[in-house]
């Protein structure tokens, strides 16, 4: 019988003159891309000739060249690749100077963090691949008007579905159903909103439920996260700029306030922003209109502003590291996201839908999980919210070989809490914080023989084996704590 090929991974080339710095970014990716390594701008332009390379990650600085000098080649021979420069420096006119001339999609600063580098070229990957959808299928446009119409109208009322308030997992009993009929009433108003919430909780999906819930949901809705850059390139990234502004400044370039015209612009970690930056961007929503970098006359936008901060923003205006009138001019209406730990209910729904996303994501295909491992995730307090969750439950669909995903698969720190809603009264008694020594202990053991019994599938002899006990001992103890299976 054939097995299922596995789905080719997109491919990347790392650029580095540091031999520890290329290992340190193939271990990091070799689990999602292929990925070839380059020391030098003369090997990786003989690589580029000989491979399809879709992603191209270099650092600035190397001996024979620069980073971007290499790139602009790269744009030159190869514009379809994607191109990443990853740079100790913090220059905003190199910074900016490099995405114009070498056409960067993004500029990363070292030390660089694994999680946040993935994220970006998974994201990179996903670009290319729709760019390459796009002129494939770019015959299409020839078709006559209606039908284009048409399928405008579908793609429309599709991403309604996908990105408004049905698409939100959530119980009738889940606290997150106070904020969506908060959004349901709020949204067809041009009224700015701030969401607040801890990270991973799923603002932007908010702040995309309430555009596609609003009038300009057929217009566009862009994003920019305030915190990941320094304030001029950030202003130059909102406002736009023109040509000759400053350094590096080739070419005209519009800001997310003009791509955002007429729909909803998100900003992401608005309480990240410096105190002079917040007074430019409360001119912009006070008088509704903008100055790009090196332009003599202010341009009018119609947009709707829906930020974000993972801070106790109030408390950051009390401290004066926050504007308060800018303050006032973003929360018109307040939102806030409950944390996952808040949310238990929602556990079940949310791991079934994530897990099926997983499955598309993965290839694989399972029945779903476990009683145990449900009852597992809905006991862990999930301190990274959705987004540990979703990363989760990832690792558990790679490792299973079972038909159903089982608690074994479980990381240990989820494995360590209890699950409390299947334990008896007795065992709520001894974790009790003011019980003695004897009781913590007891505690603590019963911890430990459930935690090793889900990781050996509640086969007793190899638990018992682990722990140095008999068979029989172990059994003494299963029954005086009340330890059973589900």
């Amino acid at each position: 019988m054939s097995s299922t090929p596995r789905p080719k991974l997109p491919t990347v080339l790392v650029v580095d003159d540091e031999v520890r710095s290329q290992e340190a970014l193939r271990r990091t990716l070799e689990d999602d891309f292929e990925v070839f390594t380059a020391a030098s701008a003369e090997q990786a332009q003989r690589i580029m000739e000989s491979e399809w390379i879709q992603i191209v990650v270099c650092d600035q600085r190397m001996p024979q060249m620069s980073g971007v000098e290499f790139l602009k080649g790269v744009r030159s021979q190869w514009p379809d690749t994607l191109r990443i420069i990853l740079s100790g420096y913090t220059d905003a006119e190199d910074i900016i100077a490099g995405v114009n001339e070498a056409g960067i999609y993004q500029y990363l600063m070292k030390p660089w963090h694994p999680e946040q580098l993935l994220l970006t070229l998974q994201t990179a990957a996903n670009v290319h691949r729709l760019q390459q959808q796009s002129q494939r299928l770019s015959v299409d446009l020839r078709t006559a008007e209606p039908v284009l119409a048409r399928r405008v109208e579908a793609k429309s009322e599709r991403a309604r579905r996908e990105f408004g308030l049905d698409a939100l997992i959530r119980t009738p009993d889940s606290p997150l159903n106070g904020v969506c009929a908060l959004i349901e009433k709020i949204a067809p108003f041009d009224l700015s909103v701030l969401i607040s919430g801890e990270s991973g909780t799923g603002k932007e999906m908010l702040a995309r439920a309430i555009h596609y819930c609003s009038r300009r949901a057929d217009k566009a809705f862009v994003t920019e996260n305030c915190g990941a850059l320094p304030d001029q390139l950030l202003e130059a990234e909102l406002f736009g700029y023109k040509r000759g502004a400053f350094t590096g400044a080739y070419e005209d370039r519009s800001g997310r306030f003009q791509q955002a015209d007429g729909g909803t612009l998100f900003l992401d970690e608005i309480g990240d922003t410096s105190p002079a930056f917040q007074v430019k961007l409360l001119r912009v929503l006070q008088e509704g209109e903008f100055r790009p970098l090196g332009a003599t006359r202010p341009h009018s936008v119609d947009v709707r502003v829906v930020a974000a901060t993972h801070h106790d923003i109030e408390a950051d205006v009390r401290a004066g590291s926050f504007r308060e009138d800018l303050y006032y001019r973003l929360a018109t209406v307040p939102l806030h996201v409950p944390a996952l730990r808040e949310r238990a209910m929602d556990i079940p729904l949310l791991a079934a839908c994530l897990l099926d996303a997983s499955q598309k994501a993965l290839g694989k295909s399972v029945e779903g999980f476990t009683t145990e491992a449900l009852a597992c995730l809905a006991a862990y307090p999930w301190p990274g919210n959705v987004r540990e969750l979703q990363n989760e439950i990832l690792r558990m669909l790679a490792l299973c070989e079972t038909p159903r995903v089982g608690a074994e698969l479980l990381a240990p720190r989820i494995l360590r809490t209890p699950a409390f809603d299947q334990q008896p009264d007795d065992l709520l008694d001894l974790i009790a914080v003011d019980g003695g020594l004897k009781e913590r202990l007891e505690a603590l053991e019963a911890r430990v023989l459930r935690e090793t019994l889900i990781r050996h599938r509640w086969n007793k002899s190899r638990a018992a084996s682990e722990l140095g006990l008999s068979r029989v001992g172990l059994r003494h103890k299963l029954l005086r704590y009340g330890l059973e299976r589900g």
